[in-house]
Order: structure tokens, then sequence, then C-alpha cells
């Protein structure tokens, strides 16, 4: 099977192109006349789409139900149904309920008039007048495609994180999100939460004072990875669009081991246990911090490298310059159970959690032991007892409700205004960029390079190759437009 890569030039042409394929009031080029939003009357609900709706994109659009659900995408609608419990018990047996459904299954019963798709392509197209905005939860490689179509189309759109796998995707996202005036957020929930407003004002305030160091850290995977083969191939299930899962991905043979989870240990699919959790657990450090691009990154340890699938574990370092008034930063990242240290100011009696955050300053370290930064703490905790009456108040907007990122979409969207979704494009794309080049560094391998922002470059040619993501023929965004 055929493949083309898509260089940095191919990405800032394409726009153009495309538009023409779709036919776009006649436009010859869509920085000429871009394709805007339908503006939302009052009291009027946002009709919505959603693309990938077994996983993640499930409780996405339950969290929409109060708009208009118009259409519905997934490549297997018949949906994995859980496991009923085992029971020996025969009486028992005999009056043990249906298995309970699944998602698809049950956003199928919510949401009876909703047009369904296997194909993102034709919903997009055929629903073009009835669709506003479009949420994105397939897996990490089918990211793009769908949110590039919709967008062009001058609709909003909720990505998942890690918003591409790709730093050159990220960064076309931002350019056509610009040039379309469409709200936008990726879903790294915690970003609407009460803890990272904390730790930032914190920062802004120096509590901590000067902050040279953060680390951070997951169990995760919790998925299969490290593995040196491809898994065999098994039947393909009744119901199950192969080739739309596949997408841009090289063409192979259906297997359980993929589909419907374990996809995010594969180098073709997902971004292993960085890409997963990075967007959740670095959220707070990046943004009080000001992180921007970091100069260097470099694998430090790697347990079970593999050409097919993300390692068993991995140590990667980042380092950022001088900020303004701020100190350079080294952020350390661990996964798959490696964990730093335990700092000297915490209790004996506490451990680090399985996953969480140092973020350690000259005058004091915050800790957090959450995905989502829900609880950070001064350590040891008797400090922040005493250090309560004295923290900063708060300056930095809360969300309404509280911590919701879907409604501070909708509610971007309705006064058409991008900035007032948290994890919007602006903020989001140089994060998943920041932690896009993490992931470059595992497959890499212990190499360090520099990253340069703005010529979009590394000092390594190997990193370089994987700024840029690969098509399988039929896929590349000409055609998938087309």
């Amino acid at each position: 099977m055929s493949h083309t890569h898509l260089n940095r030039r191919d990405f800032i042409t394409f726009s153009a192109m495309a538009t023409a394929m779709l036919g776009l009031s006649s436009c010859v080029s869509l920085s000429q006349s871009p394709r805007k939003p339908r503006p939302i009357a009052a009291g009027a609900k946002i009709r919505i789409a959603q693309i990938g709706c077994g996983g993640k994109g499930f409780s996405d659009i339950m969290a929409h139900k109060d708009e208009e659900v118009v259409a519905l995408c997934d490549i297997d609608w018949t949906g994995p149904t859980p496991a009923a419990p085992r029971n020996d018990n025969a009486k028992a047996k005999k009056e043990q309920k249906e298995p309970p459904l699944s998602n698809v299954k049950k956003l199928m019963a919510e949401f009876p008039n909703a047009k369904r798709y296997t194909d993102f392509r034709k919903m997009l197209i055929e629903m073009d007048d009835k669709i506003d905005a479009v949420g994105i939860a397939t897996p990490d490689h089918m990211h793009f495609l769908p949110a590039y179509m919709a967008i062009m189309m001058g609709k909003h759109v909720y990505i998942q994180k890690p918003l591409t796998p790709t730093v050159g995707e990220a960064r076309e996202l931002l350019r056509l999100s610009r040039l379309n005036g469409v709200c936008t957020q990726m879903g790294n929930q915690g970003h609407a939460g009460e803890g990272i407003r904390l730790v930032k004002e914190w920062i802004n305030a120096g509590v901590l004072g000067d902050v040279r160091e953060v680390l951070v850290w997951t169990n995760r995977p919790v998925w299969p990875q490290g593995f040196q083969d491809a898994p065999a191939a098994d039947p393909l299930p009744p119901g199950i669009d192969w080739d739309q899962f596949l997408g841009r991905a090289p063409q192979r043979p259906f297997s359980h081991a993929i589909h419907p989870f374990k996809w995010r240990g594969f180098q073709d699919y997902g971004c292993g246990a960085l890409g997963d959790m990075a967007c959740h657990l670095m959220d707070a450090a990046y943004w009080g911090l000001e992180l921007g691009a970091p100069s260097t990154v470099e694998l430090k340890e790697i347990e079970s490298a593999s050409k097919v699938a993300f390692p068993k574990s991995a140590v990667v370092e980042y380092n950022f310059p001088a900020r303004g008034k701020m100190p350079p930063v080294k952020l350390t990242w661990y996964e798959g159970g490696a964990k730093p240290a335990k700092p000297a100011d915490m209790e004996s009696t506490r451990e680090l959690a399985k996953g969480g955050q140092l973020i350690i300053g000259s005058k004091a370290t915050v800790y957090d032991g959450n995905d989502y930064c829900n609880s950070p703490r001064i350590l040891p905790e008797t400090k922040h007892q005493e250090m309560q009456a004295s923290f900063p108040p708060k300056t930095i907007p809360r969300t309404n409700p509280a911590g919701n990122p879907h409604k501070e979409w909708t509610q971007a969207i309705r006064a058409n205004d991008p900035k007032l979704a948290g994890s919007n494009f602006e903020y989001s794309v140089p994060f998943t960029e920041m932690v896009s080049l993490g992931t470059t560094a595992i497959l890499v391998g212990k190499k360090k390079f520099s990253w340069d922002p703005i010529a979009m470059k590394t000092s390594l040619p190997e990193a370089d190759a994987l700024l840029y993501p690969k098509y399988r023929a039929g896929w590349n965004p000409k055609e998938v437009i087309a």
C-alpha cells in the first residue's frame, strides 16, 4: 500500500485546493473567502454532531444533550457490550437481567432522531446546513482529518486530547481556526477546573518563588505497550467499518488487540501514555509557568522500545528557557510506573500517588496526586494550612457551571467569542506541540534534540520526519475532502 508524506509546504497550500474541491461559495482560495460559522440565534439550540461515539465520545455527547444532537458517526454501531456479572447460582441465572447496552446503543436510544453514519465525510457533506458544531473523539490518528474538514466548512469543534499526534497537524488546525473564526476546545477537562486556577494564582503571586523544576508522572499505560510485533488477524465482526477505523494509517487486518480499546499503545493509532495523559498532568505547570515551547527534549530512559508500539515505560526530559522574569525550567515526565523520588518536604506517612505532579519552587512546592490537578496542596500539609490565610485572592475567572469544559465551549459558540473556551486552540495547540515533541523523543530514541518553533525544525532529521503525518493512499487531505 502506497503512502504520501505531507510536508510544511503541503499543509500551508492545502486549504485553497480543498476549498475549491468543496465548491464553497465559488471560492478561489479559502484565504480570500473563508467559510464562517452560522450565528446562533438567541434562545436557539446548537446543532451538534459527534464523530467517535463508543468511548469518550459517549460522555462528550451526553454532556451536550441539552443542545440538539443531529448526527452521530462511529465505525462500530454494534459496540462492545459489557459482560454481565457471572453467577453460578441456577436460580440467579434464570432471573439475571439482560446484559447492559453498549455506549453506542445507549446513544441510539437517547437520540433516536439523530442520523447515524460510519463515514464522517459523508455526514459532514450531507448534513452541512444542519450542523453548527462537531465533537471528535476518534482514535488519535484520526483527529486531524475530520477536524480539518469541519473547520473548513465553518463548524465549531471540540476535540479530545491529544489534539493531534503531530506538530504539523496541530499548527495547521490553529491556522485554519483563526481564518474561519470558529470556537474550539480540547478535551483536557481539568483546564476548566478550580485546581489549575489556584496553582496559576499562587505562581503569579510569588507564593512558590522561583520554579526551576517540575516532575510529572503516571501509572499508565493500562493497555498493552512494548510489544514487538503486529497482532495476528482476527475475523472482522459484522457491523465494523474497518477501513474507516484505519483512516490514514497503513492497511492491516482487523484485530481485537487494536479495537475497541487497545489502539492507544500502537504507534499507528495512538500516542502512548505520554500522549494520553500529559495534556492533563502537565497542564497546571504549562499554564501557570507560561512554559511555551521547549528548547530541548531528550529521552532519558526507556523499557521495551519497539517499532510497532510505544514502550512499557519511559522518562522524558524537557528544558524550557527563561521567560521574562521566570527562570529556566526542567520538566521531567515519568510513565509506566516510573516515579521521581519522594520530595524531602512530603510527610513520612505519605507516598506519591499513582499519577501526579510536583512544581518545585524556591519558597514552596506544590503537590497534586490527581490526573486533573483537582486538589493542589503546598507541602507539607501543615505548611499549606499555615499559608491559607495569606493565599492570594482569586483573580482568574471561574467557569460557570464550575469546571465544565463543554459549557465553556457552548457559551463561546453562543457569544461567538473563541476566547471564552479556556482550552481553545490558541492555548491547546502550543501545548499539544510540546506534548507531541515528547512522543517524538520516545520514537527517535536516546538522542537529545533542540526545537525551533518558528522554523518548525529540530536538530535531528529523524525527529523532523515525525513532525508531519503519513497518509495511506486515498486518505491524504486532498482526497478526503474531495
